[in-house]
């Protein structure tokens, strides 16, 4: 257990699992206020930049920022996994053999690759975490490189992949599942197959283009089509770690932790959720950093209204888009409404890729700025730039 010696100065203690966006987000504006003491328990001494994991793949970018920089040092950071939580003891059984108590915790660990068809779990590599990242780059090394490498998903992650191993001159095929950047536009979606195109990459899209096999050597579509495969890349989807679902705790069907609309868990008023294996009223956001860091904002300020006694804010967020890598060189910047319905508006090209440079570089600024300055984050909410935190500011001083 935590001993009240480790914080002596502290009235509350947070431990958050898990220190991505979300997480690192949410204990960096716990610290608003400066009596509670936060732990953030994550199996990686480094954070990782998950939008950078396609980068890795080519070593343009090895996709890692040292907590130092984006973690508040006041921050404990804690390098374990968390096996249990114990809602009804409020503890945290970790993967270490010891145990952490909290007064509150926020949920915060994200999502990792689906592997629900036959053969992915055995022949398959994923981009989707850093460990995973890292195996595959090591395993393209070890290849020809004109040896066919076949990206299964075209979703970002898919198309971001396979754009960026064609850029390095490798024969990929890009399996659709159907059509080639479901969220996009019809514009945008032009505009990412030209730039496919151009790159080589040969996109499997229409009916019939599901895999529903992947063997050694090989993907097997539905319409009974093989495709050789010397690597197969899967990014077809997401999950997320059944810790909430080991835990007892109330889940969607995916595994999400089920929360009511200021994040807290059904189950808990004491466990708050943030980021991908968030369900706020069983109605989740889309899958990512534009909604995980928000997420992990206002999951910290449920937990400092909670502390000072006030009622805490209905979570909101607001979508502008998405911006999808075509290596190097080339980007889509597909806009979008508030509401993430697109709008038949994309930037392009050169511009495009700029534009997302500078998103990935912003976003580890405003984790850095948060960690100097607590509360300084903003995010959009109804149109507007948001903060919320006139409930902690109005909390009686200690």
């Amino acid at each position: 257990m935590t001993t009240p010696e480790e914080h002596p100065n502290a009235h509350t203690t947070v431990v958050v699992v898990g220190g991505g966006y979300a997480g690192v987000v949410a204990a960096n504006r716990l610290r608003v206020d400066p009596g509670v003491a936060v732990t953030l328990v994550n199996p990686r001494p480094a954070f990782v930049e998950r939008i950078r994991l396609h980068q890795l793949l080519t070593g343009s970018d090895d996709a890692r920022v040292d907590y130092a920089h984006v973690l508040s040092a006041d921050v404990r950071l804690l390098v374990d996994t968390a096996d249990r939580i114990d809602a009804s003891t409020r503890t945290v059984a970790l993967g270490s053999g010891a145990t952490i108590g909290y007064d509150y915790l926020v949920y915060a660990v994200g999502s990792t690759g689906a592997a629900d068809v036959p053969g992915v779990a055995a022949f398959a590599r994923s981009v989707s975490d850093w460990e995973s990242a890292q195996a595959l780059r090591a395993a393209l090394a070890r290849i020809d490189p004109g040896a066919p490498v076949v990206v299964v998903g075209a979703g970002p992650t898919g198309i971001e992949t396979a754009a960026e191993l064609a850029e390095q001159g490798r024969a990929v095929t890009l399996v659709c599942g159907g059509v080639l950047g479901p969220y996009f536009a019809a514009p945008a979606r032009r505009a990412v197959a030209r730039r496919m195109r151009t790159l080589g990459v040969t996109v499997v899209e229409g009916p019939g283009t599901t895999a529903v096999e992947v063997r050694a050597d090989a993907v097997r579509l539905a319409d009974g089509r093989l495709l050789p495969s010397a690597i197969t890349i899967w990014t077809a989807g997401f999950d997320v770690p059944d810790l909430a679902a080991r835990s007892g705790l109330t889940t969607d069907a995916v595994g999400r932790l089920l929360t009511d609309e200021t994040l807290t868990s059904v189950d808990s008023p004491f466990v708050v959720a943030a980021g991908d294996a968030a369900t706020p009223s069983g109605q989740p956001l889309r899958m990512s950093c534009q909604a995980a860091m928000p997420l992990g904002a206002q999951a910290a300020n449920t937990v400092l209204s909670r502390i000072a006694g006030t009622p805490p804010a209905t979570v909101e967020q607001a979508f502008t888009g998405q911006c999808v890598s075509l290596g190097r060189r080339g980007a889509v910047v597909q806009l979008a409404h508030l509401d993430d319905r697109v709008m038949p508006v994309y930037l392009g090209g050169r511009a495009a890729a700029a534009v997302k440079e500078l998103v990935c570089r912003g976003t580890i600024a405003f984790l850095a700025r948060e960690a100097r300055t607590p509360g300084s984050y903003v995010w959009l909410k109804g149109g507007k730039r948001a903060n919320s935190l006139a409930a902690v500011e109005s909390a009686p001083a200690r």
